[in-house]
């Protein structure tokens, strides 16, 4: 198919159609300051070896997280991915499927799906999980929706160990959907008093676990209060490899789980695509948003995959879907699920294990240099430290000496008090002994 571009006419046509006088009307909604008044600084045009030349120049002004040692988290984390990963993903009949509308000749993608959904569901303790979404921080957007339509209320209560980015589509979404949002202050050390913030309009209350700031805390006692003032608990996990050694979030009463799945399975992607994953109490299945696999018998008996419940805009009327996600990152998914296939409950809990073991290991080092200071009282492999110096700075300073050490906090909460000397970082499988010795070593030159 040709690209064919439109006339002057042609946009006018459009426009007049719609009703708006000219193309800046449609982007009203964006808020002012964020739209460029003007072109950037890039020519309009250039050949196909130009180009080429230019982007791979601008490319290798970047550090690929493999070349150096890398603790990098904050909600997306370089772990090992098996080769047989991408191989089986790239099959074929996996490779070109799309939707499984017709589930006669979609039985193998509605299988991985009923897989997927199962181990979720195991992951996570809850009863049932749905074919996964976008990334995590739409699946904690969704899961807010939907406390509000159980609940029938209309406001959030964030914790303050909830991801920015996460707590930023909250707000978004409250934003135009015409709910409110209460967004407790940052709190590395998981110390805040959530329970006395739920009042009787609360919907639901959000809880990161571990924490943004790498912070394990029970949440038994912040559902039972949800609970009482008849809330939800939504438990956010942005490091799914946890969920191998932590107690799942369905065991401590939380009613719906939202969670990054790219730890398992998918890499870093320079950002994406990931994968959401979503679970709930069954009472609840048909207020979830995306779709759910099924699993049940043809008229001959045999065992057979069809899609249960498909509760979305595209299958049913716009107003009665209950979310407008069109696409479940279904290779992603698939990654996901080999990956955990590959790892079984032994794999799962002994990678978790290795995991934390290097988290302490880095902990410890980092806490012998001087000017550094680790905050998080109780961590899995992500944990934050304080520096007798500029966090942003600190940062900077480390990779010039060839260590990616974490991310500042300020980089993510602009302007927030408080954090300008925070540094969130993460030790997963893939750091070595030799990694950890050169971070500790570049961080006492820089300090």
């Amino acid at each position: 198919m040709r690209y064919l571009p439109l006339e002057p006419a042609d946009r006018q046509a459009m426009l007049a159609s719609i009703g708006v006088p000219e193309i800046d009307a449609l982007f009203d909604a964006v808020p002012p300051g964020k739209l460029m008044k003007e072109l950037p600084n890039l020519p309009r045009a250039k050949g196909e070896l130009e180009v080429e030349r230019e982007l791979m120049r601008l490319a290798a002004r970047s550090v690929p997280a493999g070349s150096a040692p890398f603790f990098i988290g904050a909600g997306a984390y370089r772990h090992h991915v098996p080769a047989a990963v991408d191989h089986l993903i790239q099959r074929s009949e996996f490779l070109t499927s799309y939707t499984p509308y017709q589930p006669e000749i979609s039985q193998g993608t509605l299988q991985v799906l009923f897989e997927f959904q199962t181990q979720v569901a195991m992951l996570t303790g809850m009863e049932v999980a749905n074919a996964s979404m976008y990334d995590g921080s739409t699946a904690c957007g969704e899961a807010v929706l939907m406390a509000h339509r159980i609940t029938r209320r209309r406001k959030a209560l964030l914790a303050g160990g909830l991801h920015p980015h996460y707590r930023s589509v909250v707000e978004t979404l409250a934003h135009w959907g015409g709910s409110s949002v209460v967004s407790l202050e940052p709190d590395p050390a998981g110390t805040e008093d959530i329970a006395a913030r739920i009042d009787a309009d609360t919907s639901c209350v959000v809880v990161q676990y571990p924490s943004f700031y790498g912070t394990i805390r029970d949440l038994k006692p912040i559902a039972d209060a949800a609970h009482a003032k008849g809330a939800l608990l939504v438990a956010v996990v942005t490091e799914a490899v946890a969920l191998g050694m932590l107690k799942p979030p369905g065991e401590m009463g939380a009613d719906i789980v939202a969670a990054e799945g790219q730890s398992i399975g998918n890499g870093l992607n320079f950002g994406g695509p990931y994968v959401g994953l979503f679970a709930t109490r069954e009472k609840f299945v048909r207020q979830m948003p995306g779709r759910l696999a099924g699993e049940t018998l043809d008229a001959e008996g045999r065992r057979g995959y069809v899609l249960t419940l498909s509760t979305r805009e595209q299958h049913i009327r716009r107003e009665k879907a209950t979310s407008n996600i069109c696409t479940n990152s279904g290779l992603c998914a698939l990654a996901f699920t080999i990956h955990m296939t590959l790892l079984g409950e032994a794999g799962l809990r002994r990678l978790a294990r290795i995991n934390h073991v290097n988290a302490m290991a880095l902990a410890d080092q980092l806490a012998k240099v001087r000017g550094v200071e680790v905050v998080t009282p109780a961590y899995f492999n992500e944990f934050t430290i304080r520096v007798a110096a500029d966090a942003q700075n600190t940062i900077d300073a480390l990779a010039k000496k060839g260590v990616m050490g974490g991310v500042p906090v300020s980089r993510l909460e602009p302007g927030r008090s408080g954090v300008r000397d925070l540094i969130v970082v993460a030790a997963t499988e893939i750091n070595t002994d030799e990694d950890r010795a050169a971070y500790v070593e570049a961080l006492q030159e820089v300090l």
